[in-house]
């Protein structure tokens, strides 16, 4: 089984938002990380439960 890992950048690039806003969602544990060693890193599929999340939250779905 392969997990891709994204970095906080990619991420960044990705949401197109600031590396603060990032780690903003990682501390209110809206988007979930790990960490190895020194390294942030956030699965591939935590980035896309964070977007199905954020699409439920826009549209009203799933309340």
């Amino acid at each position: 089984m392969s997990t891709d890992l994204l970095t906080v950048g990619q991420v960044m690039a990705r949401l197109q938002v600031s590396k603060h806003t990032v780690y903003q969602l990682i501390r209110t544990r809206r988007l979930r990380s790990v960490r190895i060693g020194r390294c942030r890193r956030i699965p591939a599929s935590a980035l896309t439960a964070y977007l199905h999340d954020l699409d439920r939250e826009v549209t009203g779905h799933g309340r």
